[in-house]
């Protein structure tokens, strides 16, 4: 078990490559089978590890650049252990659901290289190992984006290349002058993030690093009004593209946040709570309004994600136990809620080769199946109670209620502006009569569309009824986290926020 986080993320690596002499006929099985083996790996991965314990477990180091304290360096804690979980188990997943022709080869030994640098980020406790991880996800994605995509395939590749890289570079910046204090402060370098936790920052100085990775982390999420590159992507990216970015990219965003943000500034992060919160809720409300307006069913998705990434961020600037916990499990339910949506939209759209509502109506007569499926993912979405979604979304608006009741309630418009218009979506496209010609005789789901989507509609299901299983190891570390940050805030306002948005939980100095 010493090395089994570098296993879990070179195995995919390997496996790309043993891909290039695999057949074009057996490439599918064998990219289905990679990544059924990396899922595995992770659930051993959480067989093993000590739900009790609050820190890093399996930790392991190599020495890299020790002159300048660059290390290859892995851990994982109760906060990243299940979205690497998610991050295997999607990628597994939109392989069993794969309907692309063209280049299949290609396209899943892209696939496999994109979830080695996905893994990577939610492991790696270096900042700089962190970062190549984090860039070189870009490079897979840009490839898929380009090259599987629709009409305007390249505009949207490099939009979301160009958004995300430069970003990212700020970030960097932030990330090397970090790396600079420690060795100011100690007389060593180092980029180890543990290591940094230790340092006790003046708050001009928190104020602006954070700013300097808010760069990186607000595009990537992507948070208002930096969220433009998103329906692009969603709009061009073929349907594995859509699920794996919506189920784990935007996802490193809010880790990153959670990982980086809070603990190395915890004055800072207090400061920004209003503004993060203003920002959340323009993308809770304004998106959520875009894609009641959007006629493609592809892009009401895809704005109701930059909708409900809104209230993840809510949660974590709740900066208490029940907000953050709730946005590390809002994170989890909306991957698997988006990457099954935009699946279904998959669906149906190598069926018909369209994505505009107005071309369905009455597929609940036609497509029994699939309008059941689509109909739970649906609820799901929105928050229904006893769903996964519902879970996530509570927490988190429980969580900032703390800081803010009135803002707390504005941010719940996101249940009722996403019934409103999800429910339209739905009544347009499955019920009424069958509209189209084309639409009379589309079949049902197939096998390998079921083997795919009844997993993600069981986790909705059971997990919003028992959430237990993952909660507990997520609150033990964000109960940790949050000490980290009593410990470190230097200013009497940071210090008596923190306690007080976390006196409930028991969570103080």
């Amino acid at each position: 078990m010493d090395y089994i986080l570098s296993i879990l993320i070179f195995f995919p690596f390997f496996a790309a490559f043993i891909g290039f002499l695999v057949s074009d006929d057996s490439i599918k099985a064998y990219g289905i089978l990679a990544t059924a083996i990396e899922f595995i790996i992770s659930i051993i991965l959480w067989i093993n590890f000590d739900v009790s314990n609050p820190d890093m477990q399996f930790l392991q180091q190599v020495l890299v650049i020790p002159t300048y304290g660059i290390n290859y360096i892995v851990g994982v804690d109760g906060i990243s252990l299940f979205l690497v979980i998610m991050t295997t188990f999607m990628t597994m997943v939109s392989l069993i659901a794969l309907s692309e022709k063209k280049a299949v080869k290609n396209l899943i030994i892209t696939v496999l290289f994109l979830e080695m640098t996905m893994v990577g980020v939610f492991l790696a406790l270096d900042a700089i190992i962190f970062y190549l991880f984090w860039e070189l996800s870009l490079v897979p994605m840009l490839y898929i984006i380009g090259a599987w995509g629709g009409k305007l395939r390249i505009y949207a590749a490099i939009k979301f290349f160009l958004y995300t890289f430069l970003g990212s570079l700020v970030m960097l910046i932030g990330m090397l002058y970090l790396g600079y204090i420690y060795f100011q402060t100690t007389g060593n370098w180092s980029f180890n993030i543990l290591d940094w936790n230790m340092l006790l920052l003046p708050f001009d100085m928190q104020l602006m690093l954070f700013l300097a990775f808010f760069a990186g982390f607000a595009i990537k999420v992507p948070m208002f009004p930096f969220h433009t590159w998103l329906p692009y992507a969603h709009g061009q990216a073929p349907t594995i593209g859509s699920v794996i970015l919506a189920a784990v990219l935007l996802k490193m965003g809010t880790y990153g946040f959670v990982r980086f943000s809070l603990p190395l500034f915890p004055d800072a992060s207090v400061y920004m709570i209003l503004p993060m919160a203003i920002l959340a809720l323009i993308a809770i409300v304004y998106t959520a309004m875009v894609a009641f307006a959007q006629e493609d069913m592809k892009q009401v998705i895809a704005y109701s994600s930059v909708s409900h990434m809104g209230v993840i961020i809510l949660g974590i600037f709740a900066l208490n136990v029940e907000g953050i916990s709730g946005a590390i499990f809002l994170m989890l339910s909306h991957g698997i809620v988006s990457g099954a949506l935009f699946m279904l939209v998959g669906v149906i759209y190598d069926r018909r080769h369209t994505k505009q509502i107005n071309e369905f109506g009455g597929l609940a007569k036609v497509m029994p199946k699939y309008a059941t499926i689509f109909a739970i993912m649906l609820m799901a979405s929105i928050g229904l109670p006893l769903t996964i979604g519902f879970v996530g979304e509570f927490l988190s608006l429980l969580g900032f209620f703390k800081y803010s009741p009135f803002l707390a309630i504005i941010a719940g418009l996101t249940i009722i502006l996403g019934a409103i218009y999800m429910l339209v979506m739905y009544k347009k496209s499955f019920f009424g009569e069958v509209t189209k010609d084309e639409n009379r005789s589309l079949k049902d789901l197939n096998k390998k569309e079921l083997t795919a989507l009844i997993p993600l509609v069981a986790l909705v299901v059971v997990l919003g009824i028992y959430p237990k299983p993952i909660l507990d190891p997520v609150n033990n570390s964000v109960s940790k986290l949050i000490e980290i940050m009593n410990a470190k805030t230097v200013t009497k306002e940071a210090q008596s926020k923190i306690i007080d948005l976390n006196s409930i939980s028991g969570v103080e100095k």
